[in-house]
C-alpha cells in the first residue's frame, strides 16, 4: 500500500515559536500538533513542507520565508545547513544562552519537579567559534553532493572527501574546506592531507566495500601550544604510511605528537586498538591553574579547555570546601574535578569504570606532586559500596560528573544511605540529571543551580546543581 498523501503537506505562514531539542525549532501546526524544523529561528515566519507524520508531529522543512526573526543572524560557515554540527550558527548568541537556561530550566521543574531555588545566569563562553580541543574527521572516496551540484551538468571531478558524516547517514561524507570549531593549524593540516593524498593517489575509505588506505584523522590541541595528530588507515601500507606522516612532520613542524593506527575492523573506534607512536611524545600537556595533565589518544577531556576551566571553577565553588573534608569524585574520568579540588580539601577519592582514565588520574597526580587524591578503576554501583566507604572514610562532599545517563539507581542509593552534607552533580543531560534530583529529593535540597554553555552554536549544555541535606 503506498503512503498516505497526507505524510507530505504543506502549511503556510507557520510561525516558528521555540528552539526544540536536538538543535531544531519548534512550531505549531493548524491541527495542533507539534511541527518540528531543522535550520529556523524562533520568529520567523514559514512555509513548511512536512515529510514525516507521527501521532503527536510532524517533521518538515522550511521552503519559504515570510518573515525573519529578529533573532536570526547570517551564519559564518559555508557549510552551515547542510552540515549538521553547528544548527544554531543562525541564531544570535544571546539568544542561544536564552534557550538553552530555559531547557535547564524545563527538564529540571517537569521532570525533576522538586523545589528549586532562583537559578544562577548561565554562563557564556567568551569564544563563540574555535573552541574545540578535539575534532575528528573521516574520509570517503564518494563524498555529499550538494543538490546544486546533482543539478549541475558539469563533470564533478575528484570525489574523495575528508570531512564530516551527513547527519543520520553513516556512509556520507561532507567534504570540509573550512571547520570554525577548532583553531589552526586545525583547518591547514586537514586541506594539506586531502591535497597530499590525492595529489599521491592514496585511497580514500569505501565504507560499503571496505576498501581503501585513509580511514579517519583525529587532531587534539592544547592551551600550552602542544598540538597532537593521529591518523587511522584501513590497512598497513608501509611505504604510502609512512610518506603521508613524513610529510606531515615536515610540513607542520609544530606537531608534537604524530601517531597512527591500523583498523581493518567493521567500527572505526580506537579506543580497542593498539595505537602507534611515529614521531615525537604519544601525550599532549594541557594546563590550568598551574596542574598539567597528559592527554593521550584515547583519553577523555572536556572537549572546551577554556570552558572546562569555568565549569570546574564553579563546581569547586559550590563543593564551599574549607580544607578539612574528604571529598569523593564519582565518574572521576582522568581525575582532572578530583586534582582541581584537591588543594581545598583534605582528600580525595576518585572512582572510574575505564582504567586507562585511572592510570593517567594516577599519572597526572604523580606530574602536580599532589598527594591527597587517590584514584580506583571499578563500576560505579559495584565499587561504591559500604566495604570501599568504610576503607576510605564517609565523604563529606561528592562530586559527580556522570554520562548522559546520568546516574544508576544503585549509586544514588548508595548516596542517600551515606548522607553527605552536600552533593555537586556536573551533568550534559539536564534530562537524567532532573530524573535523579527527584529520586534525591527525600534528603537532599536543591540550593544553588548554574548552566554553562561549552558549546556555542549547539543545543548542548552542561548544568552544576548544589544538593544539601534537609
Amino acid at each position: 500500500m503506498g503512503r498516505k498523501n497526507t505524510d507530505k503537506v504543506v502549511f503556510h505562514q507557520i510561525q516558528v515559536l521555540d528552539a526544540g531539542a536536538k538543535g531544531v525549532s519548534v512550531a505549531k501546526a493548524p491541527d495542533g500538533k507539534v511541527i518540528f524544523i531543522p535550520n529556523v529561528v524562533p520568529g520567523d515566519v514559514v512555509d513548511v513542507q512536512t515529510f514525516k507524520k507521527r501521532k503527536a508531529y510532524y517533521e518538515g522543512k522550511a521552503v519559504k520565508f515570510h518573515e525573519l526573526s529578529e533573532h536570526r543572524i547570517d551564519p559564518i560557515c559555508d557549510h552551515f545547513g547542510v552540515c549538521g554540527g553547528c544548527k544554531w550558527q543562525n541564531m544570535k548568541y544571546s539568544q542561544q544562552l536564552y534557550y538553552k537556561q530555559n531547557e535547564v530550566k524545563n527538564h529540571l521543574q517537569r521532570i525533576g519537579k522538586v523545589e528549586l531555588p532562583e537559578f544562577e545566569t548561565i554562563l557564556g563562553s567568551d569564544k563563540q567559534f574555535f573552541y574545540r580541543n578535539k575534532m575528528e574527521f573521516s574520509f570517503s572516496n564518494s563524498r555529499w553532493l550538494t543538490e546544486k551540484e546533482i543539478d549541475s551538468t558539469e563533470d564533478l571531478g575528484n570525489r574523495n572527501a575528508l570531512g564530516f558524516h551527513i547527519s543520520k547517514m553513516w556512509d556520507k561524507i561532507l567534504d570540509i574546506t573550512k571547520c570554525h570549531l577548532q583553531e589552526d593549524p586545525s583547518n591547514a593540516i586537514r586541506n594539506e592531507i586531502r591535497a597530499f593524498a590525492n595529489e599521491h593517489n592514496l585511497a580514500f575509505f569505501n565504507p560499503r566495500e571496505h576498501s581503501g588506505l585513509l580511514r579517519t584523522f583525529m587532531i587534539r590541541t592544547a592551551s600550552t601550544g602542544e598540538i597532537m595528530v593521529l591518523i587511522q588507515f584501513f590497512e598497513e601500507d608501509q611505504k604510502n604510511r609512512e610518506l603521508l606522516l613524513d610529510h606531515l612532520y615536515e610540513k607542520f613542524p609544530q606537531i608534537t605528537s604524530l601517531q597512527y593506527v591500523i583498523n581493518g575492523k567493521a567500527n572505526d573506534t580506537i579506543y580497542d586498538q593498539d595505537v602507534k607512536l611515529y614521531k615525537g611524545r604519544d601525550y599532549i600537556l594541557e594546563e590550568m591553574e598551574g596542574l598539567k595533565f597528559s592527554i593521550n589518544a584515547k583519553s577523555f577531556y572536556q572537549t572546551n579547555s577554556d570552558q572546562a576551566y569555568e565549569l570546574y571553577k564553579i563546581t569547586r565553588d559550590f563543593a564551599g570546601l574549607s580544607g578539612n573534608e574528604t571529598v569523593y569524585d564519582l565518574y572521576t574520568g582522568t581525575g582532572t574535578i578530583a586534582q582541581f579540588v584537591s588543594k581545598k580539601a583534605k582528600k580525595v577519592i576518585g572512582v572510574e569504570s575505564v582504567p586507562e582514565a585511572i592510570l593517567d588520574a594516577k599519572a597526572n597526580a604523580e606530574r602536580n606532586n599532589i598527594t591527597n587524591c587517590e584514584f580506583f578503576v571499578g563500576d560505579m554501583k559495584v565499587v561504591f559500596n559500604e566495604a570501599f566507604i568504610a576503607q576510605h572514610g564517609k565523604p563529606d562532599v561528592i562530586i559527580t560528573d556522570p554520562p548522559r545517563d546520568g546516574m544508576h539507581a544503585a549509586v544514588i542509593d548508595q548516596i542517600l544511605k551515606i548522607a553527605p552534607k552536600k552533593v555537586v552533580y556536573v551533568s550534559c543531560n539536564s534530562a537524567t540529571q532532573a530524573r535523579d534530583l527527584a529520586l534525591m529529593d527525600e534528603k537532599y535540597k536543591v540550593t544553588r543551580v548554574r548552566p554553562v554553555d561549552m558549546f556555542p552554536q549547539t543545543h548542548h549544555v552542561e548544568n552544576v546543581v548544589l544538593l544539601e541535606l534537609r
